[in-house]
Protein backbone atom coordinates (compact mmCIF):
# COMPACT_ATOMS: atom_id res chain seq x y z
CA UNK A 1 0.00 0.00 0.00
CA UNK A 2 1.06 3.67 -0.61
CA UNK A 3 0.42 6.40 1.90
CA UNK A 4 -0.11 9.99 0.41
CA UNK A 5 2.93 11.19 1.02
CA UNK A 6 4.66 8.15 -1.27
CA UNK A 7 2.02 8.69 -3.52
CA UNK A 8 3.27 11.93 -4.66
CA UNK A 9 6.20 11.33 -4.62
CA UNK A 10 5.30 8.93 -7.22
CA UNK A 11 3.37 10.82 -9.12
CA UNK A 12 6.08 13.72 -9.12
CA UNK A 13 8.96 11.09 -9.31
CA UNK A 14 8.61 8.53 -11.95
CA UNK A 15 -20.55 -3.78 5.53
CA UNK A 16 -22.70 -2.78 3.68
CA UNK A 17 -24.34 0.34 4.57
CA UNK A 18 -26.30 3.02 4.21
CA UNK A 19 -24.92 6.42 3.57
CA UNK A 20 -25.03 8.62 6.99
CA UNK A 21 -27.07 11.93 7.33
CA UNK A 22 -25.19 14.27 5.15
CA UNK A 23 -22.99 16.54 7.05
CA UNK A 24 -22.93 19.84 5.74
CA UNK A 25 -18.94 20.81 5.88
CA UNK A 26 -19.25 25.06 5.46
CA UNK A 27 -17.30 26.58 3.10
CA UNK A 28 -14.55 28.93 3.90
CA UNK A 29 -14.60 32.72 3.57
CA UNK A 30 -12.53 31.86 -0.06
CA UNK A 31 -15.54 29.43 -1.37
CA UNK A 32 -18.80 30.08 -2.11
CA UNK A 33 -20.17 26.36 -2.31
CA UNK A 34 -21.44 24.23 0.43
CA UNK A 35 -19.88 20.44 0.33
CA UNK A 36 -21.85 17.97 1.98
CA UNK A 37 -20.05 14.59 3.17
CA UNK A 38 -22.51 11.28 2.42
CA UNK A 39 -19.67 8.97 2.93
CA UNK A 40 -16.67 7.71 4.82
CA UNK A 41 -14.72 4.88 5.41
CA UNK A 42 -13.28 4.70 1.74
CA UNK A 43 -9.24 3.68 1.21
CA UNK A 44 -7.59 6.33 -0.57
CA UNK A 45 -9.95 7.00 -3.45
CA UNK A 46 -9.30 8.22 -6.60
CA UNK A 47 -11.37 7.92 -9.86
CA UNK A 48 -14.84 8.44 -9.91
CA UNK A 49 -17.96 7.80 -12.43
CA UNK A 50 -21.67 7.65 -12.62
CA UNK A 51 -23.42 5.33 -14.65
CA UNK A 52 -27.23 6.20 -16.44
CA UNK A 53 -28.73 4.64 -13.31
CA UNK A 54 -27.31 6.60 -11.04
CA UNK A 55 -24.57 3.91 -9.62
CA UNK A 56 -21.66 5.76 -8.31
CA UNK A 57 -18.88 3.38 -8.96
CA UNK A 58 -15.37 4.76 -6.89
CA UNK A 59 -11.57 3.20 -6.84
CA UNK A 60 -10.01 2.70 -4.00
CA UNK A 61 -6.32 2.85 -4.41
CA UNK A 62 -5.40 1.73 -1.05
CA UNK A 63 -7.68 -1.47 -1.13
CA UNK A 64 -7.47 -2.44 -4.84
CA UNK A 65 -11.27 -2.67 -5.24
CA UNK A 66 -14.08 -0.93 -7.12
CA UNK A 67 -16.87 0.14 -4.23
CA UNK A 68 -20.44 0.80 -5.77
CA UNK A 69 -23.34 3.42 -3.94
CA UNK A 70 -26.66 2.52 -5.77
CA UNK A 71 -28.83 5.83 -5.89
CA UNK A 72 -30.48 4.32 -2.44
CA UNK A 73 -27.38 4.64 -1.26
CA UNK A 74 -26.31 0.89 -0.75
CA UNK A 75 -22.31 0.54 -1.21
CA UNK A 76 -21.33 -2.92 -2.24
CA UNK A 77 -17.74 -4.56 -3.77
CA UNK A 78 -17.88 -4.27 -7.55
CA UNK A 79 -14.33 -5.46 -7.94
CA UNK A 80 -11.23 -6.53 -5.94
CA UNK A 81 -7.31 -7.14 -6.56
CA UNK A 82 -7.10 -4.30 -8.88
CA UNK A 83 -3.47 -3.33 -8.49
CA UNK A 84 -3.59 0.22 -7.31
CA UNK A 85 -7.11 1.80 -9.21
CA UNK A 86 -6.73 5.56 -10.15
CA UNK A 87 -8.77 6.73 -13.16
CA UNK A 88 -12.01 5.47 -13.67
CA UNK A 89 -14.55 6.49 -16.66
CA UNK A 90 -18.05 5.42 -17.95
CA UNK A 91 -18.73 5.01 -21.33
CA UNK A 92 -22.55 5.70 -22.79
CA UNK A 93 -23.11 1.79 -22.78
CA UNK A 94 -22.77 1.30 -18.93
CA UNK A 95 -19.11 -0.49 -19.20
CA UNK A 96 -16.62 0.83 -16.64
CA UNK A 97 -12.90 1.53 -17.46
CA UNK A 98 -10.89 1.31 -14.76
CA UNK A 99 -6.58 2.42 -15.03
CA UNK A 100 -3.89 0.19 -12.99
CA UNK A 101 -1.07 3.45 -12.15
CA UNK A 102 1.26 0.47 -11.27
CA UNK A 103 0.34 -2.37 -13.90
CA UNK A 104 0.30 0.13 -16.69
CA UNK A 105 -2.94 -1.51 -17.93
CA UNK A 106 -6.53 -0.49 -18.28
CA UNK A 107 -9.59 -2.59 -17.26
CA UNK A 108 -13.55 -2.86 -18.91
CA UNK A 109 -15.86 -3.94 -16.78
CA UNK A 110 -19.68 -4.54 -17.22
CA UNK A 111 -21.91 -3.70 -15.41
CA UNK A 112 -22.80 -7.22 -14.02
CA UNK A 113 -18.93 -7.45 -13.08
CA UNK A 114 -17.16 -9.08 -15.51
CA UNK A 115 -13.75 -8.01 -16.30
CA UNK A 116 -11.04 -7.69 -19.58
CA UNK A 117 -7.88 -6.39 -19.59
CA UNK A 118 -8.83 -4.15 -22.30
CA UNK A 119 -5.09 -1.96 -22.65
CA UNK A 120 -1.56 -2.57 -21.72
CA UNK A 121 2.02 -0.97 -22.22
CA UNK A 122 1.39 2.49 -20.91
CA UNK A 123 2.86 4.49 -18.71
CA UNK A 124 1.58 5.24 -15.27
CA UNK A 125 -2.11 6.21 -16.64
CA UNK A 126 -3.98 7.96 -14.07
CA UNK A 127 -7.27 9.46 -14.99
CA UNK A 128 -9.79 8.60 -17.32
CA UNK A 129 -12.26 10.27 -19.51
CA UNK A 130 -14.37 10.31 -23.11
CA UNK A 131 -14.32 13.24 -25.66
CA UNK A 132 -17.24 13.80 -27.65
CA UNK A 133 -16.28 11.37 -30.29
CA UNK A 134 -16.49 8.51 -27.34
CA UNK A 135 -12.62 7.62 -27.70
CA UNK A 136 -11.16 7.54 -24.19
CA UNK A 137 -8.77 9.27 -23.00
CA UNK A 138 -5.58 8.56 -21.06
CA UNK A 139 -3.22 10.55 -18.63
CA UNK A 140 -0.39 8.81 -19.65
CA UNK A 141 1.85 10.74 -16.70
CA UNK A 142 5.18 9.08 -17.64
CA UNK A 143 5.27 10.18 -21.24
CA UNK A 144 3.56 13.51 -20.49
CA UNK A 145 0.96 12.77 -23.22
CA UNK A 146 -2.56 12.53 -23.24
CA UNK A 147 -3.79 9.60 -25.33
CA UNK A 148 -7.35 8.69 -27.19
CA UNK A 149 -8.01 4.98 -28.19
CA UNK A 150 -10.91 4.55 -30.09
CA UNK A 151 -13.69 1.34 -29.70
CA UNK A 152 -10.98 -0.82 -31.59
CA UNK A 153 -8.31 0.48 -29.55
CA UNK A 154 -6.64 2.29 -31.54
CA UNK A 155 -4.39 4.85 -30.29
CA UNK A 156 -3.81 8.17 -31.02
CA UNK A 157 -2.04 11.20 -28.97
CA UNK A 158 -4.52 14.10 -28.13
CA UNK A 159 -2.05 16.15 -26.31
CA UNK A 160 1.75 15.88 -26.09
CA UNK A 161 4.71 18.08 -23.65
CA UNK A 162 2.55 18.31 -21.04
CA UNK A 163 4.07 18.75 -17.03
CA UNK A 164 3.22 15.34 -15.48
CA UNK A 165 -0.75 14.95 -16.45
CA UNK A 166 -2.70 13.03 -14.26
CA UNK A 167 -6.34 14.04 -15.91
CA UNK A 168 -8.10 15.81 -18.62
CA UNK A 169 -11.93 16.50 -20.37
CA UNK A 170 -12.09 17.72 -24.07
CA UNK A 171 -13.69 21.56 -24.45
CA UNK A 172 -16.55 22.17 -26.20
CA UNK A 173 -14.45 23.58 -28.80
CA UNK A 174 -12.58 20.20 -29.41
CA UNK A 175 -9.40 21.23 -27.34
CA UNK A 176 -8.41 19.94 -23.97
CA UNK A 177 -7.89 20.96 -20.32
CA UNK A 178 -5.44 18.85 -18.79
CA UNK A 179 -4.49 18.98 -14.97
CA UNK A 180 -0.95 18.76 -14.19
CA UNK A 181 0.08 17.04 -10.79
CA UNK A 182 3.75 18.82 -11.61
CA UNK A 183 2.02 21.93 -11.24
CA UNK A 184 -0.34 24.08 -13.17
CA UNK A 185 -3.35 23.30 -15.41
CA UNK A 186 -2.91 23.42 -19.46
CA UNK A 187 -5.86 24.89 -21.66
CA UNK A 188 -5.50 23.71 -25.48
CA UNK A 189 -7.77 25.60 -27.58
CA UNK A 190 -9.82 24.29 -30.57
CA UNK A 191 -7.06 26.07 -32.82
CA UNK A 192 -4.38 24.52 -31.22
CA UNK A 193 -3.35 27.15 -29.49
CA UNK A 194 -2.17 26.61 -25.74
CA UNK A 195 -1.33 28.40 -22.74
CA UNK A 196 -0.88 27.57 -18.89
CA UNK A 197 -2.87 28.71 -15.99
CA UNK A 198 -3.71 27.21 -12.05
CA UNK A 199 -0.85 28.82 -10.66
CA UNK A 200 -3.08 29.34 -7.23
CA UNK A 201 -3.70 25.27 -7.35
CA UNK A 202 -0.73 23.47 -5.34
CA UNK A 203 -1.00 20.25 -7.23
CA UNK A 204 -3.48 19.86 -9.57
CA UNK A 205 -5.24 15.96 -8.90
CA UNK A 206 -6.49 13.69 -11.36
CA UNK A 207 -10.43 14.81 -10.62
CA UNK A 208 -11.00 16.85 -13.47
CA UNK A 209 -14.79 16.74 -14.81
CA UNK A 210 -16.82 19.01 -17.15
CA UNK A 211 -20.62 19.41 -16.48
CA UNK A 212 -23.07 19.54 -19.76
CA UNK A 213 -23.39 22.94 -20.04
CA UNK A 214 -19.17 23.23 -20.44
CA UNK A 215 -18.14 24.38 -16.55
CA UNK A 216 -14.73 22.95 -15.89
CA UNK A 217 -13.97 21.72 -12.32
CA UNK A 218 -10.62 20.22 -10.94
CA UNK A 219 -9.69 19.38 -7.73
CA UNK A 220 -6.37 20.67 -5.69
CA UNK A 221 -4.77 17.53 -4.34
CA UNK A 222 -2.27 19.74 -2.62
CA UNK A 223 -4.86 21.85 -0.98
CA UNK A 224 -8.44 21.53 0.30
CA UNK A 225 -10.40 23.08 -2.73
CA UNK A 226 -12.49 22.39 -5.37
CA UNK A 227 -11.71 25.05 -8.60
CA UNK A 228 -13.37 26.09 -11.93
CA UNK A 229 -11.29 26.53 -14.71
CA UNK A 230 -12.49 29.37 -17.19
CA UNK A 231 -12.47 29.42 -20.83
CA UNK A 232 -9.76 32.50 -20.52
CA UNK A 233 -7.81 30.62 -18.35
CA UNK A 234 -9.15 32.29 -14.92
CA UNK A 235 -9.22 29.99 -12.14
CA UNK A 236 -11.69 30.45 -9.69
CA UNK A 237 -11.93 28.77 -5.91
CA UNK A 238 -15.18 26.99 -6.25
CA UNK A 239 -15.57 25.03 -3.18
CA UNK A 240 -13.46 24.50 0.02
CA UNK A 241 -12.97 22.35 3.03
CA UNK A 242 -11.87 18.76 1.62
CA UNK A 243 -8.48 17.45 2.51
CA UNK A 244 -6.56 16.60 -0.25
CA UNK A 245 -9.38 15.67 -2.71
CA UNK A 246 -8.27 13.59 -5.39
CA UNK A 247 -11.49 12.47 -6.72
CA UNK A 248 -13.98 14.57 -8.74
CA UNK A 249 -17.16 13.66 -11.34
CA UNK A 250 -20.52 14.93 -12.42
CA UNK A 251 -23.48 12.63 -11.44
CA UNK A 252 -26.67 12.29 -13.59
CA UNK A 253 -28.52 15.22 -11.96
CA UNK A 254 -25.45 17.68 -12.65
CA UNK A 255 -24.26 17.80 -9.04
CA UNK A 256 -20.46 17.57 -8.60
CA UNK A 257 -19.23 14.74 -6.42
CA UNK A 258 -15.42 14.82 -4.91
CA UNK A 259 -13.53 12.32 -2.98
CA UNK A 260 -10.60 13.01 -0.66
CA UNK A 261 -7.82 11.11 0.30
CA UNK A 262 -7.41 12.96 3.89
CA UNK A 263 -10.80 11.82 5.11
CA UNK A 264 -11.66 8.56 3.41
CA UNK A 265 -15.13 10.15 2.63
CA UNK A 266 -17.17 11.85 -0.48
CA UNK A 267 -18.88 14.48 -0.90
CA UNK A 268 -21.65 16.13 -3.09
CA UNK A 269 -21.34 19.79 -4.09
CA UNK A 270 -24.69 21.41 -5.50
CA UNK A 271 -23.96 23.37 -8.85
CA UNK A 272 -26.78 26.12 -8.93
Amino acid sequence: MIDRRSMLSAVISTALLPPPLAIIVPATARGTNRVERLWTGFSSAVGMGFDKSGNLYVAEWSADRISRIEPNGRRTTFAVDLPEPSGLAVDAEGNIYVASYSRDEIYRFTSDGSRETWLTGLATPAGLSFDQAGRLLVANRRTNEILAFDATRSRSVAVSGLRTPVGAVQRPDNGFVVSNIGGGVTIVRGDGRRFETGEVLRTPGPGIAQTASGRIFVVDYGGTGIHEVFDDGRVSLFADGLSSPVGLTVSPSGDLFSADWGNGAIYRIRLM
